[in-house]
């Protein structure tokens, strides 16, 4: 009878996820890869869905195509449902999945910072389904807004309102205008798109990108405000309904699209483990990335919580997959009778983004660079992490395309079309 090998499993096919399963699947272990999702999903570039520059496909793979020649790697379609910690399972609507080592690394979901109400009348931006429906309702908004003939309910349908200066916000912001004013202007003949549409990027504090200089800061609201993006800081959002969105001042803006880009918190599952967490419902771990009272249990990138420097580790990728490495290092060790653990530290690998055509910023350490050579860099830093040749060529030529011509024929409305009137 052969030894029965210790088996782990991975609660998320993020990249942390991901990175994991595929250091173990050389391994003398059996991984169980658990995901709601069958596709292993790229982040970064949603937004590029949601403003018609790329198709769903190019920014998510398929799961099980990473492990086609690793048979101790199996993955498992499913919502995990709750945790069993004393007699080690994870609980899922179709049955329970026994662990000897468990690593959390399922990612975080869209955090709307006890204003719960804003999840009914505001589009998030952290899944493949919310990307289509941003993409299918500004095409909508359009479509409407050309048939409609009160200017006020017009101007209303065209007023597009971005929160969140990270990132996400400036990424969608800018991709957006160029939509509109490149693409889409000569388009709509019943439009004038100059007087009826805006486009407003609202960010609470009084910077965008904090993880940036400020002349890159400022240098991304200079080229947000002549691609005729609003840029508004210190202001806050207090409600919001289908019809308008009303800010901590008093003030409102009339619109039907909010994009809620202003933070995130680990999904809600993770809290049914039993440790701790912090406010942002991340399990706060150890510097080895091990949950306190728990053997053998991990969690890493957007649900747990590890301070260095004095501040939590920031919600991105590079902190997931390095986490995974380590995170592995320590469950081998623990299989192999080791006493020693190794302790994480992140390396910081800088920050960049990107405000559209041929703009983008980037910085790590004193070294910083800005313009179409930071989009070149940004371009190929991205395409470096995309899964598979066929998305890396078939995405690079896109953006190529994008960056001559500016047309985008991603604008296909795909849902069920409204029939309200």
């Amino acid at each position: 009878m052969s030894e029965k090998k210790p088996h782990i499993v991975i609660i998320g096919a993020g990249f942390g996820g991901i990175k994991a399963a595929k250091l173990l699947a050389n391994e003398n272990v059996d991984v169980t890869l658990i995901d709601r999702n069958n596709y292993h999903l790229f982040q970064p570039l949603l937004y590029q869905v949601s403003t018609s520059i790329l198709a769903i496909d190019e920014i998510a793979y398929p799961t099980r195509a990473f492990f086609r020649k690793h048979n101790n790697v199996r993955f498992m379609l499913a919502h995990v449902q709750g945790f069993d910690a004393v007699n080690k399972e994870v609980i899922t609507p179709y049955k329970r999945v026994k662990y000897d080592y468990l690593i959390l690394a399922a990612g975080s979901t869209t955090n709307y910072f006890g204003m719960n109400n804003l999840a009914y009348s505001t589009y998030g931006m952290k899944t493949l389904r919310e990307a289509i429906h941003i993409r299918n309702h500004v095409l909508h908004m359009f479509e409407r807004a050309e048939r409609e003939s009160d200017p006020e309910v017009r101007k209303r349908m065209l007023t597009f309102v971005c929160v969140g200066g990270g990132p996400t916000g400036v990424e969608e912001a800018g991709s957006l205008s160029e939509l509109v004013y490149h693409v889409m202007k000569d388009e709509y003949h019943g439009l004038n798109i100059k007087e009826d549409v805006s486009i407003v990027l609202i960010e609470a504090t009084d910077k965008v990108l904090p993880m940036m200089p400020p002349d890159l800061r400022d240098e991304t609201v200079r080229v947000l405000r002549s691609k005729k993006v609003d840029v508004r800081l210190n202001t806050q959002v207090v409600d919001c309904d289908e019809n308008t969105l009303t800010l901590k001042d008093g003030t409102t803006i009339a619109t039907n699209t909010v994009i809620w880009a202003a933070g995130v918190k680990a999904v809600p599952v993770i809290s049914k483990f039993g440790a701790e967490v912090d406010r942002a419902g991340r399990v706060i771990v150890d510097k080895t990335l091990q949950v306190p009272n728990y053997p053998g249990v991990f969690a890493i990138g957007d649900c747990a919580h590890l301070e260095q420097d004095g501040r939590p580790l920031a919600t991105i990728a590079p902190v997931a997959t390095q986490g995974a490495v380590v995170c592995v290092k320590n469950i081998k060790n623990l299989i192999n009778g080791q006493g020693t653990m190794e302790e994480f530290t992140y390396h910081d690998v800088g920050s960049m983004a990107t405000i559209g055509r041929g703009e983008a910023v980037m910085s790590k350490g004193s070294w910083k660079m800005k313009g179409f050579f930071a989009w070149c860099a940004w371009m190929v830093v991205h395409l470096m992490r995309l899964a598979g040749t066929h998305t890396n060529v078939t995405v690079a030529m896109k953006w190529t395309w994008n960056l001559l011509s500016g047309i985008r024929l991603g604008r296909i409305i795909t849902n069920i079309p409204d029939n309200r009137e």
